[in-house]
């Protein structure tokens, strides 16, 4: 009977650690401020000024920006509930998960918060190209296909990459109108990332998004 309860002491804790150490990799969630709604730019001006960037400033983008960035991404935009970016029988089944230096972090729409998901920092390993280490901010747009109810795999497919595709653009045009540079990617080892991320069998990476000022 000792040495049973030893070894259940034992069991208990090495549970107890394992579970410390892993609230420990999380870095502490982020309430984001407030989104500004109006910087003066209009649509026509954002799509002429609409392009693809391939060469980022290592200068770290401040939360105000990262807060109107998520926002415009797929942010709440009315009382019910609904977003910025439409999504197929409002499923709503985009996370974004953004990449900085000391973290990753999923964006939580309805909180309008970042909610820690592992400390370090990750942003090399989202995706092949060079460059993708130097953007201070990627966002890896992840769709979750436990909420697509009743979907064909077929359906899955079609409407996660084209819901993805609504909120990369979202980020193109809010890039345009704040002087940033984006790239959107599907160059991205997804099953090496997905393992990084700790992401469920039934959740896919879709694309992966740079955000950054220009590089001078």
């Amino acid at each position: 009977m000792n040495l049973l309860r030893a070894l259940r002491t034992s069991l208990t804790i090495v549970a107890t650690v394992a579970v410390a150490a892993s609230a420990a990799q999380l870095p502490p969630p982020i309430e984001l401020p407030k989104p500004k709604l109006d910087n003066g730019t209009t649509l026509i001006q954002a799509l002429k000024a609409r392009m693809t960037g391939r060469e980022f400033s290592s200068v770290p983008l401040p939360l105000q920006t990262i807060s109107d960035l998520l926002w415009a991404a797929f942010g709440v935009n009315r009382a019910d509930g609904r977003r910025t970016a439409p999504s197929a029988k409002n499923w709503q089944e985009i996370d974004i998960y953004v990449a900085l230096r000391q973290g990753v972090y999923v964006f939580n729409g309805k909180a309008h918060a970042l909610e820690g998901v592992i400390a370090g920092d990750l942003r090399a390993a989202t995706g092949l190209q060079g460059f993708v280490k130097d953007a201070p901010a990627t966002l890896v747009f992840v769709a979750d296909l436990a909420r697509m109810k009743d979907a064909s795999a077929e359906d899955r497919d079609l409407y996660s990459a084209t819901d993805a595709a609504f909120i990369s653009q979202n980020v193109y045009l809010y890039c345009a109108a704040a002087g940033l540079t984006t790239g959107v990617r599907g160059s991205v080892d997804r099953p090496a990332l997905a393992k990084a991320l700790g992401l469920r069998a039934d959740q896919r990476i879709i694309l992966a998004q740079s955000v950054g000022y220009p590089k001078k």
